[in-house]
C-alpha cells in the first residue's frame, strides 16, 4: 500500500519504486537546469529580462509546455524513449534485474549531464539518454538469461540517431537563411548591434526576444520533458505491467471496434503484400483481444507489442497516397489508429506532473554556467539581438516541428548551432571562438559511447546489488 493505494507490491518493492520514481524525477531536474540557457541566454544578455525573471520565466514555461504535450502533441516522443528497450521481453526477467536496468539509465544519465553542466559544455540531454538506453540494452543482450536473444530496438534507435544528427545542421544552416533575410527586410540597424552593458533594448525587440524566450521554453518542455515520462513510463511498467503494459481504460470489445473499424477501411481491390499482412494481423488481433486475461502478464505485454507493431504498419501504409485514398476511409484509419495508439502510450496524470514539476524547477536553478557559454564563449563576441532572436526563432521552430512528429531532438544542440549560425552569417567563419566550437565537438563525439559504457557498467554492477 502506497497513501492508501494498493499497488499489489512488497513492501521492499514499493522502497524501490519510490526510489526510482524520484531518480527519474532528479533526471529531468538536472535536464532542467542543464538546458536552461538554451532559453534564457539571449534575454539575459540583451538586458530583455533580469536573470532571476529570466529563469523562473522559463520554468514556468517548460512546466506549461510539457503539461499541454498530451493534449496538443500526444506522447509520442515518451512512448520513441520507451519502445527503445524491448519492454515485453526485458519484463519477463527477473524483477530485480529490471530495477537494476531502469536505474543504470538514470545514473548514468545523471552523471554525465552533471559533469558537462560542471565544465560549462553546452552537451545534449537527449544523447546523454539514447546512450544510456544502448548501454544497458547492449549489456542486457550479453546476459546468459537473454534466451530471447533480444537486446535494444536498433530500428527504432536508429531513427531517433537520424532526428537528432540532422537538426544541429537544419539549425546552423536555417539560422545564416534567416539571418539573411533580416538583414534585406529589417532597416533599423540596432536589432544587428551588440547590446551596451546596463541598457534595455528597444520595446520591439525586447519584446521579440521575450517571444522566442517563451517559445523555446515551451518546446523544450513539450519535447525533453517527455524523455523523462518515457524514462517513468518503463519504470512503471518494470514495476507493474499488469496496470501500465496497457491503458486502464482498455477494453477488449472497444479495441475489437476500432480493429474491426480499421479493417473495414482498408481498401479490397489493391493487391500488396504489407496490405495482406495487416489485414491478417488484425483479424488474428481481434480473436486474441476477445479473449484476453486481464490477470496475464504475458497476454497484456504480448498485446501492447502487436498493437505497438500494427500501428507502424498501418502509419506506413496511410504513407502510400494510393493503397488508402479515399479521404473518408484514410480518416477513420488515422481516428482508430490514434485509439489503439493510445492504448500502449498510458501514462498517468500525476507522472506528467511530476516531471513537469522538476523540469520545470530544475530550469529555474543552476543556469549561470551555461548561459556564459552560450551568451560569451561561442562567438569571439556576444551576440547581438538579431543574433539571439534568429537562433531562439529557429531552434523552437525544429524542437516544435519534431515534436509534432514525435521526434526526440537536442534543444542544446539545435540551439548552439543556430548561434553559430547566425555568428556566421554575420562576420563569416571566422567570429567563432574555435576553443569553445571544438569542446562542444568532442563532448558530442564523446556523448554516446562514454554513457553506453558507464550505463552497461551500471548494469553488471547494480544487478547483483539491487
Amino acid at each position: 500500500m502506497l497513501f492508501g493505494i494498493d499497488l499489489g507490491l512488497s513492501s521492499g518493492l514499493i522502497i524501490l519504486l519510490v526510489i526510482t520514481v524520484l531518480t527519474v524525477c532528479i533526471f529531468e531536474f538536472v535536464n532542467g537546469f542543464h538546458d536552461t540557457a538554451n532559453a534564457v541566454a539571449t534575454v539575459i544578455y540583451s538586458g530583455s529580462l533580469k536573470p532571476v525573471v529570466a529563469v523562473v520565466w522559463s520554468g514556468i514555461w517548460n512546466f506549461l509546455g510539457l503539461m499541454a504535450s498530451s493534449y496538443i502533441f500526444g506522447m509520442a516522443v515518451a512512448t520513441k524513449i520507451a519502445n527503445l528497450l524491448p519492454v515485453e521481453a526485458l519484463m519477463g526477467q527477473d524483477l530485480h534485474h529490471s530495477i537494476a536496468m531502469v536505474m543504470s539509465v538514470l545514473v548514468a544519465a545523471i552523471i554525465w549531464n552533471l559533469g558537462t553542466w560542471y565544465f560549462g559544455i553546452p552537451c545534449s540531454s537527449s544523447h546523454t539518454l539514447i546512450g544510456s538506453l544502448l548501454g544497458v540494452g547492449i549489456a542486457f543482450s550479453l546476459m546468459p538469461e537473454n534466451v530471447e536473444n533480444v537486446g535494444v530496438n536498433w530500428k527504432e534507435a536508429s531513427k531517433i540517431g537520424q532526428s537528432l544528427l540532422f537538426s544541429p545542421a537544419f539549425g546552423f544552416s536555417m539560422s545564416i537563411v534567416l539571418m539573411f533575410l533580416l538583414r534585406q527586410v529589417i532597416k533599423d540597424r540596432k536589432i544587428f548591434k551588440e547590446p551596451e552593458p546596463g541598457t534595455t533594448p528597444p520595446l520591439w525587440i525586447r519584446g521579440i526576444l521575450i517571444t522566442t524566450c517563451t517559445l523555446v521554453s515551451f518546446f523544450h518542455g513539450s519535447n525533453d520533458g517527455q524523455k523523462g515520462v518515457g524514462l517513468l513510463l518503463i519504470a512503471l511498467m518494470t514495476f507493474m505491467p499488469l496496470k501500465f503494459a496497457l491503458s486502464p481504460d482498455f477494453q477488449p470489445a472497444t479495441a475489437n471496434e476500432s480493429l474491426t473499424k480499421i479493417q473495414n477501411a482498408l481498401p479490397a481491390n489493391v493487391s500488396l503484400p504489407e496490405l495482406s499482412k495487416a489485414i491478417e494481423t488484425i483479424e488474428a488481433l481481434k480473436i486474441d483481444v476477445a479473449k484476453h486475461d486481464a490477470t496475464n502478464i504475458k497476454e497484456r505485454l504480448s498485446l501492447r507489442k502487436r498493437f505497438t507493431i500494427l500501428k507502424k504498419n498501418m502509419d506506413a501504409l496511410l504513407n502510400v497516397p494510393y493503397v488508402i485514398s479515399n479521404s473518408s476511409d484514410r480518416k477513420i484509419n488515422v481516428a482508430e489508429l490514434r485509439t489503439i495508439g493510445h492504448y500502449t502510450s498510458f501514462v498517468p496524470a500525476w507522472g506528467i506532473f511530476i516531471v513537469a514539476i522538476s523540469l520545470g524547477i530544475g530550469t529555474m536553478i543552476g543556469w549561470k554556467r551555461i548561459v556564459v557559454t552560450i551568451g560569451e564563449k561561442i562567438g569571439k563576441r556576444h551576440m547581438t539581438y538579431a543574433e539571439g532572436a534568429t537562433a531562439e526563432l529557429i531552434a523552437a521552430s525544429t524542437i516544435g516541428i519534431a515534436s509534432q512528429f514525435g521526434l526526440p531532438v537536442s534543444t542544446t544542440h539545435v540551439l548552439s548551432s543556430g548561434v553559430a549560425g547566425a555568428m556566421v552569417a554575420s562576420k563569416g567563419i571566422k567570429n567563432l571562438q574555435g576553443g569553445t566550437v571544438k569542446s562542444i565537438a568532442i563532448a558530442w563525439l564523446l556523448t554516446l559511447p562514454v554513457t553506453v559504457l558507464l550505463s552497461g557498467l551500471l548494469y553488471f554492477v547494480l544487478r547483483n546489488i539491487i
